[in-house]
């Protein structure tokens, strides 16, 4: 899956200690289940029957076994992820390997700016925020960064909602921003009955296509 996350550096000139990253444990407890709106629409293309087996090799493997190490969904680990850093979340992935296996990443930005990345156990307890710094100079994509940002912003259906409508094409492994020809979307991961598929989901509509971007 293309992790094309939007990288917000809106106030990056207003943070002292560019390269100092702040690290904020939490306490939550397991999330609830977050909101599914009954306008969500999913939308079948003619394969979309057999587009779960997009994928069967080891990546889809890595995506089952952490499936079965968490016993909380993207929506609601996104929903931890708010309470604890109030924002914008605007991806979210299911770590697959090594003493992570099982948690998932939520990155969120805040309302001055701010990047975070926070960390959710798969029981949905908030394990801690870091502040991401990698791209606060980074002046040469700040125009892309504040038009995908802005398209967030004002999307009818974020992160937890996007996971929510793509969720009915199997468990929802990642779930982030995806800019293609100057459109936004949510891209969407899952896996179901041994395979991985890739999903857009309109920012609009909550419209759920299956992603032919990277077929041959």
């Amino acid at each position: 899956m293309k992790r094309n996350i939007v990288i917000a550096t809106l106030t990056a000139t207003a943070l002292a200690g560019g390269t100092v990253a702040a690290f904020a444990a939490g306490d939550d407890g397991p999330a609830a289940r977050d909101r599914a709106g009954t306008n969500v629409q999913v939308v079948s293309d003619r394969d979309d029957d057999t587009a779960d087996a997009d994928d069967t090799g080891d990546d889809a493997a890595d995506d089952r076994t952490a499936v079965r190490s968490s016993t909380v969904t993207a929506a609601e680990a996104v929903a931890a992820a708010l309470r604890h850093t109030p924002g914008t979340a605007v991806s979210a992935g299911l770590e697959d390997d090594g003493a992570d296996a099982g948690t998932w990443g939520v990155e969120v930005v805040r309302g001055d700016g701010a990047e975070y990345d926070v960390k959710v156990s798969g029981t949905g307890k908030v394990l801690g925020a870091q502040r991401d710094t990698d791209d606060d100079n980074d002046n040469d994509s700040d125009k892309d960064d504040r038009a995908e940002f802005a398209a967030l912003k004002g999307a009818k259906f974020d992160a937890a909602e996007a996971a929510v409508a793509a969720a009915a094409k199997g468990t929802v492994t990642e779930v982030g921003a995806d800019e293609e020809n100057g459109a936004v979307a949510w891209s969407v991961e899952t896996v179901k009955d041994g395979g991985a598929s890739e999903w857009k989901v309109a920012l609009d509509t909550g419209e759920v296509t299956q992603d032919h971007s990277d077929d041959d």
